[in-house]
């Protein structure tokens, strides 16, 4: 769920403030957060984006009864959407006319709490249904660099699977998925040969610069937050030149040019529309890209019973590669007017009885209520095997930079799928990285 960060300078001012005692990593002190009920005459505004308008509203209006019988209080929705939300949020925030509660995506949330911009809801996490289990990088998201605080709560998220062309597999003879790497370079040996004839085709298509996929072969060796840079309180450190990091990318770089014809230099924005040609056997990407490729306007309807999806497949079965866990977050700003019933709101929101009915749609946000998902259908199986296995997420710090330390990844894995020495090229993008992280 890539969504464009763009800080506005107000803001860029208050976090180069409130990281100025370490680069690395930054402090919240802000307010305390505490449940309410208290609402009888007052009115409560929560952002929410029109994802839930238009998917599962039937989980907004569940929510909104039981706030409002609880409380007494009138719950106002103002719907948003992505486009231009951060520079809303900017001004929200810094303005003090900010919402009681708001969503926002996973990669948005560090930069707002290192500004002091959400209450501190560390107090009140136990409160939350099923916090104990929230998936891990979801959560992650929402807390302070060392995780001892907690500012925002895991609201929904998506993971990345092998998306496959089952009746190409079928017609190479494979008539199971595999569950391992070896097994899946296997299988992709046969499918590769029996269509040697059929023009660019990728048993396996990899575009050199989508380095959500790159990444995640890499990281099987480090935590939720470990991978890409690890922060030790004081400063980041590098981990893209680590010897096991290497030999994962080593491992995609040769699955890249063993089994990707072109899209060397390219990121996977289209990769749903080319696998629609017919010349695809699979790519790596979000579950819902399944509906673009078989899309009646910009896909093929005709491949929807050919397709097919699993969690990418590790070293050893049922431990599937890491997936990037993208998403949103919630929060209750600092400035709120009814900070305590935004609270309250929120805990309602996910509570069990709304995240069991949100499972008909999208992954929930913890690993208790996965089993729901995959439950709802068959086609969820694989992004809930994803999101209960092993996820990874960027460095937790507001100093990450889609302008920069995103393009110096991409830079990095293209190089390396033209045939560039990885140690080279990871430790080029490590330097300019860690420039960024460490204030540099």
């Amino acid at each position: 769920m890539k969504r464009k960060i763009a800080a506005a300078a107000a803001l860029a001012t208050v976090l180069t403030a409130a990281a100025c005692s370490s680069s690395a990593t930054t402090t919240n002190t802000g307010s305390q957060g505490a449940l309410s009920i208290d609402g009888k005459g007052k009115t409560v505004t929560v952002w929410i984006m029109q994802d839930a308008q238009k998917g599962w509203p039937d989980v907004v209006a569940a929510a909104k009864a039981q706030f409002e019988k609880e409380t007494g209080a009138t719950l106002k929705i103002e719907w948003q959407n992505w486009t231009n939300y951060s520079t809303k949020l900017d001004t929200a925030l810094l303005s003090g006319n900010a919402p009681d509660a708001l969503e926002l995506g996973n990669t948005q949330t560090a930069k707002y709490i290192a500004a002091n911009s959400f209450v501190d809801l560390t107090s009140v996490k136990t409160k939350f249904d099923n916090s104990s289990t929230w998936l891990d990088s979801l959560a992650a998201s929402g807390q302070s660099a060392d995780h001892s605080k907690t500012y925002a709560v895991p609201y929904y998220a998506g993971a990345r699977v092998l998306i496959y062309r089952k009746d190409l597999f079928a017609a190479a003879g494979v008539t199971a998925a595999p569950t391992t790497l070896d097994e899946l370079t296997a299988d992709l040996d046969k499918v590769k040969a029996k269509n040697a004839s059929v023009p660019n085709f990728s048993a396996l298509y990899l575009p050199g610069k989508n380095w959500y996929t790159a990444v995640s072969f890499g990281a099987g060796s480090f935590g939720v937050d470990g991978v890409i840079a690890k922060s030790d309180g004081t400063k980041f450190t590098g981990t893209l030149t680590d010897p096991n990091f290497i030999k994962g990318i080593q491992t995609w770089a040769d699955l890249q040019k063993k089994y990707s014809v072109g899209g060397t230099t390219v990121d996977e924005s289209n990769q749903d529309a080319l696998m629609a040609k017919g010349n695809i056997a699979g790519i790596v990407g979000n579950g819902w890209e399944v509906g673009s490729v078989t899309d009646p306007k910009t896909g093929d309807p005709s491949l929807a019973p050919k397709l097919a999806t699993i969690a990418l497949p590790g070293a050893t079965a049922g431990a599937p590669t890491p997936a990037f866990l993208g998403g949103s977050d919630l929060a209750v700003p600092t400035h709120a007017a009814n900070p305590g019933l935004g609270a309250e709101f929120l805990r309602i929101f996910t509570n069990t009885a709304q995240q069991t009915t949100l499972t008909k749609y999208a992954i929930p946000n913890n690993k208790t209520l996965v089993p729901a998902f995959q439950a709802a259908s068959p086609a969820n199986k694989a992004a809930g095997d994803a999101a209960n296995g092993k996820t990874w997420f960027i460095p937790n710090s507001p100093f990450w930079s889609q302008t920069s330390d995103e393009v110096a990844l991409q830079t990095a894995f293209s190089n390396i799928a033209t045939g560039k020495d990885a140690t080279t090229e990871l430790t080029t993008a490590q330097t300019a990285i860690l420039a960024d992280l460490n204030g540099g």
